[in-house]
């Protein structure tokens, strides 16, 4: 058995797979067709896969296949076929962030583990206590997470817990960014992200203000394996196989409490040195970086030495043997590793002309595994004296023996697998009357028009404004809720509902099952990403009354979504682009000196406005406003309109625009409706 926690590894080709494994990786991920999150990197396709696995299998480490990034209807086929040949390969578990693949997955084969991606941005006990009553065995944590957040959801829940300790970080909230998909086409969600948060944009006079330097946790692997967590998960699929070994290595001697070259790490890749910033909740500017030559000189110089880390087979996997030489029998060889057996068989031994064999000589010849996995754990003989054997046929027993371990550790599990075809029916939606909800942002946005069927505030707000309080009005949880506010926010929402509202929000996977332990009918929002049907479904199966389809799904492919819980899209408002925790308006000396309407500026002059949330995290907002209003939208139940950083006059206006189906008065977008979005 591996220690832990386990030391899982990023592989994006064949080379860094070797990397990986022989460096003593207990684990790795990777992806296979075409729905992971990094769809650029290297991936491992039919024979490969099955090759791939077989390797990590026959020397004790896991696999996880990547499978995270959001579908629509037309792909799930493909995901189903995909499922069902990473099952027949054998791998460990599948990574996802579709709760449609999650579904497929329970339906092909109930017995390939399924762990919740850090694309569904679950950073709260909630959230993970959601996932696990959906059959989850593993939850990644979100990366903003400091280490006292991280024991506080190990005491509340039961799943396996896996955190990243090193590699990139992504400015925004993963599986909340919209940034490259609304830039240019490409989006993260869709496992081909652009990477735009590394140009230089400015906040406040400071530069490069969206890129983070990498994470480097290793130091606190102790503190980790205390507080119980499963998996250390290494970032870097897209990286070369000398940083996949170079970080395995130093991950592996930072678990053993032995000291690592963390300069010579950064040497091989970083931004500007490391940060331990969220892990320590010392969330500053020291945490941002970018890549400089400097630091790609660095690179050239150091990979090279980390080459000899996986130059040659690592014996990672102790065996014991026994040897039976008997006269006049064939000699006997015995191998197992406690789970699987091989033995082989050899001519009879010779009479002995002037040295019989004995145990010592017979381990030595046995102990001798370079070039495999295994290593000699234990020896036992049964030898008759006066028995020679040549070397030469001890060590073909060897091999044989060996050989038929080998075969027996990579062969696959045996799985129920059932193929399934998922229903691709088109949507066979009528014309109907389609309600209209309207979102605000604060309380002196709020007004009243009877064309709004229901309208939203965020919780803080209705706490603070009960006046706002009507049978149409919900409240709107956080899109972020970190633990130590988890059971503030039931309290509040708990009052809320004594106070007479009965409705809420809910952007996230923990908001959801906060807002049903208060009580409340569950609205899903935008940020649960939702792009296909069969991910619908599944909400609804959770008690979700009703959803916001992803303003990422264009609306040639809402048209086509057929289901039976009712379904919406946002059709204006300046849209959410990132969620900050480490907020780049925020100056050494903290928000005292923050205007309260900080803006980010890109490289044209472009400005992108920031909303604070009680500074707990931040918002920032797309440069000019969204708006289909006078397109032909889709035929669904309702059309949000999504209130930000505009005055209760500027709202008004704006609602009034979109009742008459004309185009705003101001610079507009029209997103990624009418878009081919990779």
């Amino acid at each position: 058995m591996p220690r832990y926690p386990e030391i899982l590894a990023p592989v994006g080709s064949e080379e860094a797979l070797i990397a990986a494994v022989r460096s003593g990786a207990d684990a790795v991920y990777f992806g296979t067709g075409e729905c992971n999150a990094r769809r650029n990197a290297g991936r491992f396709e039919g024979d490969a896969l099955n090759a791939a696995v077989r390797y990590c299998h026959a020397r004790g480490t896991a696999v996880y296949l990547t499978m995270n990034t959001l579908l629509r209807d037309e792909e799930l086929a493909a995901a189903a076929k995909t499922l069902e040949q990473i099952a027949q390969s054998g791998a460990d578990g599948i990574i996802l962030q579709d709760l449609a693949v999650n579904a497929l997955a329970k339906e092909i084969c109930p017995s390939l583990k399924r762990h919740a991606s850090t694309q569904m941005a679950v950073h709260n006990a909630a959230g993970v206590l959601e996932l696990e009553d959906m059959g989850f065995s593993r939850v990644v944590l979100a990366r903003e997470l400091s280490g006292e957040e991280i024991r506080l959801i190990r005491e509340r829940t039961e799943a396996e817990l896996e955190v990243f300790v090193h590699g990139a970080l992504c400015m925004s909230a993963s599986g909340m960014c919209y940034l490259s998909a609304s830039l240019g086409e490409r989006s993260g969600n869709r496992g081909t992200c652009a990477q735009p948060c590394r140009l230089p944009f400015s906040c406040n006079g400071a530069k490069n203000c969206l890129s983070l330097k990498d994470m480097s946790h290793l130091a606190y692997f102790g503190e980790l394996a205390e507080i119980g967590v499963a998996s250390c998960k290494i970032e870097g699929r897209m990286k070369r196989p000398e940083y996949v070994a170079a970080a395995v290595d130093a991950a592996r001697r930072a678990r053993d409490g032995e000291p690592f070259e963390t300069d010579s790490l950064a040497a091989v890749f970083s931004r500007s040195g490391f940060t331990d910033g969220y892990y320590t909740g010392k969330r500053n500017h020291a945490m941002f970086g970018v890549r400089t030559r400097e630091d790609a000189e660095q690179s050239k110089e150091v990979l090279s030495s980390f080459r000899s880390l996986y130059r040659n087979e690592r014996a990672s996997v102790p065996i014991d043997a026994s040897m039976t030489v008997r006269r006049g029998e064939p000699v006997s060889l015995h191998v197992t590793d406690g789970t699987f057996s091989a033995e082989t068989t050899g001519d009879a031994p010779e009479t002995a002309k002037t040295v019989a064999v004995d145990d010592a000589y017979l381990r030595r010849c046995i102990s001798k595994m370079g070039g495999t996995p295994f290593t000699l754990r234990s020896f036992a003989c049964e030898t008759d004296p006066d028995c020679a054997i040549p070397s030469a046929k001890i060590n073909l027993l060897r091999k044989d023996a060996l050989d038929r371990l080998l075969q027996l550790r990579e062969a696959p599990p045996a799985r129920e697998i059932r193929p399934v075809e998922p229903k691709t029916e088109r949507n066979g939606r009528h014309a109907r009357y389609s309600r209209c909800i309207v979102r605000f942002e604060t309380s002196d946005q709020f007004f009243s028009d009877e064309r709004i069927d229901a309208c939203s505030l965020p919780a803080r707000e209705l706490t603070e404004h009960p006046d706002r309080i009507a049978p149409n009005v919900w409240c709107e949880l956080p899109e972020l809720c970190y633990p130590k506010d988890e059971e503030r926010l039931l309290e509040m929402l708990l009052r809320l509902k004594e106070n007479g509202v009965t409705d809420a929000v809910a952007g996230n996977i923990g908001a959801v099952r906060i807002a049903k332990n208060a009580g409340l009918t569950v609205h899903g929002g935008y940020g649960l990403n939702v792009t296909n049907a069969m991910a619908a479904a599944e909400y609804q199966k959770r008690g979700l009354l009703d959803l916001t389809l992803s303003f990422e799904l264009p609306f040639a492919k809402m048209r086509d979504l057929s289901s039976d819980i009712p379904l919406g899209c946002i059709i204006t408002g300046r849209l959410p682009l990132m969620q900050f925790r480490a907020c780049p308006a925020r100056s050494e000396k903290g928000c005292g000196a923050c205007s309260g309407s900080p803006v980010v500026t890109d490289r044209m002059g472009r400005t992108f406005p920031i909303v604070c949330h009680a500074r707990k995290y931040s918002t920032m907002l797309n440069s000019v406003l969204y708006d289909v209003a006078d397109k032909k939208l889709p035929d669904l139940d309702f059309y949000s309109i999504y209130f930000t950083t505009e005055s209760q006059t500027e709202a008004k206006e704006l609602f009034a625009s979109v009742m008459r189906r004309e185009k705003p008065n101001e610079e507009r977008t029209t997103g990624m409706s009418f878009r081919t979005l990779l």
